[in-house]
């Protein structure tokens, strides 16, 4: 097989197709995003908010309404119930977060166990990228699309929110809404990559790309460009080792952003002691 036919073949299908679409476009989207997660010290509450929906996401399906209608009101009551036990009892936010994704993500697991149902709702923890439909790959684009949109939009505001939160209130910005804004997104970004790796692995698309851009360069514009193009490769690379050596598709892809990052370490080397902020080390804007 020559490599042109090595490339195409896969492609003479339409499974596959819809597979390679629906993961580049949930690894363009949560690459964006985990720039942002990276840079504001956010990458538990990312862990949180994606295995926090899995109870939205079942309920939507046994109430037949769109899986992004679950996993918001989930995502956000999450991120809620963090506040709540944080302000109201004397435990830290990092196990305040603990508890409470661990505890819906086991409310989800108890809901999957109980609910009669001809379909396997087990893709929703690992995925099923392959069994997509064309009408699948729309609703996936169409809510990146939106995600991404509002991302590139107010990407200087989301750059000076995460680097200075007190100038972002003295020139106008509310922070608060801000902060509510980017969870909405990361919910819904979130939904996205379920339908490519399914609510377990998740969190390394929406961390991996970031870390990896972040130690190759020192200039945010420049990781907001770098970790779409990581995220990407890595997309591709894993759906093809997929393809020729029957592996797990999501898995695929995550074992490969997890070799980029490896290298992108080496690459742009260690650092001993890190930044005394989140994105101390970093330059805002180009």
């Amino acid at each position: 097989m020559s490599p042109v036919d090595w490339l195409l073949a896969p492609l003479g299908y339409d499974f596959m197709l819809h597979a390679l679409i629906t993961t580049v476009v949930a690894s363009i989207v949560c690459a964006l995003l985990s720039c942002w997660l990276i840079m504001a010290g956010w990458s538990l509450l990312g862990d949180a908010v994606s295995h926090a929906v899995l109870p939205g996401v079942v309920l939507a399906y046994i109430g037949g309404f769109p899986y992004v209608i679950g996993a918001l009101v989930f995502g956000l009551g999450a991120v809620v119930l963090i506040g709540v036990v944080r302000q109201r009892t004397r435990v830290r936010e990092d196990a305040a977060i603990g508890i409470v994704f661990t505890t819906l993500f086991a409310i989800g697991m108890v809901l999957i166990s109980v609910t009669p149902s001809q379909t396997d709702l087990n893709h929703i923890l690992f995925g099923s990228v392959l069994g997509l439909g064309l009408v699948d790959v729309v609703q996936v684009g169409a809510v990146a699309l939106v995600a991404a949109g509002w991302m590139i939009a107010k990407r200087r505001d989301l750059t000076l929110y995460v680097f200075d939160p007190g100038h972002a209130q003295t020139i106008g910005l509310r922070p608060g809404r801000m902060r509510w804004s980017l969870l909405i997104v990361l919910a819904l970004t979130v939904v996205v990559a379920i339908q490519a790796v399914g609510v377990i692995m998740v969190v390394a698309m929406l961390i991996t790309p970031g870390a990896a851009a972040f130690c190759l360069t020192r200039r945010f514009g420049t990781m907001l460009v770098l970790a779409p193009l990581i995220a990407t490769g890595c997309a591709l690379v894993g759906l093809y080792v997929s393809y020729y050596l029957d592996t797990s598709p999501g898995g695929s892809v995550v074992v490969c952003q997890g070799v980029a990052f490896a290298l992108a370490a080496v690459a742009g080397g260690l650092r001993r002691r890190p930044a005394s902020r989140p994105g101390a080390a970093v330059t805002a804007l180009d």
